[in-house]
């Protein structure tokens, strides 16, 4: 795919994963947002440029021309990643804002993926932050009742788990892995054991 890295991050809903992946990429130069592709809804105030939002009939022929690197159907809506340009990577890192399942898909591909795996600090502060977001109580408790199942898995799988507990550590905290993921890479050491 390229030099640079592809980083995932991942977590439940609530976690805070597209106002952290903005903040990244407005710190680092190097970094390079995948815009994803949804069936939802745009959320009120949502920017239009969040994601490419897409019917489902686009979705799935996308899906059938193999345009995405990942993607899963999640509380009734599509999510997806297109397949990034090559060259995007020639110089710089590409940040991935993406569920789960999406991201045990790109590990599986790309086992040198990076993948961070936010926390929320408490269930209570993540159905805070669902309901600020202005989510409905059905798609709340759907997304409360997924954390429960993926948290374990996510720590699994992922190189490093971060708690979102305050936004500007939790910002400098992944700055400060992603600075150490590229040391390690171009030392020649590998991204991990």
């Amino acid at each position: 795919m390229g030099d640079g890295l592809v980083i995932v991050v991942s977590g439940p809903g609530g976690v805070g994963k597209g106002t952290i992946v903005e903040l990244l990429v407005a710190r680092d130069p190097r970094l390079h947002l995948s815009r994803s592709w949804t069936t939802r809804d745009r959320r009120p105030g949502e920017s239009e440029q969040a994601y490419v939002f897409a019917s489902p009939e686009q979705f799935e022929e996308r899906i059938a021309a193999g345009g995405f690197l990942e993607w899963t159907e999640f509380i009734g809506n599509y999510y997806g990643t297109p397949h990034p340009d090559p060259d995007d990577l020639r110089e710089r890192d590409l940040v991935l804002e993406i569920e789960l399942d999406g991201a045990q898909q790109v590990k599986a591909a790309y086992p040198e993926a990076v993948l961070l795996f936010l926390l929320p600090p408490s269930r209570e502060e993540q159905e805070r932050r669902l309901r600020g977001r202005g989510d409905p109580n059905d798609k709340v408790f759907a997304r409360l009742r997924k954390a429960e199942s993926e948290e374990p898995i996510g720590r699994e799988i992922a190189d490093h788990v971060v708690v979102n507990d305050r936004l500007s550590d939790t910002v400098d905290e992944m700055l400060s892995i992603i600075a150490s993921e590229r040391d390690q890479r171009r030392s020649g050491l590998g991204s991990r054991s």
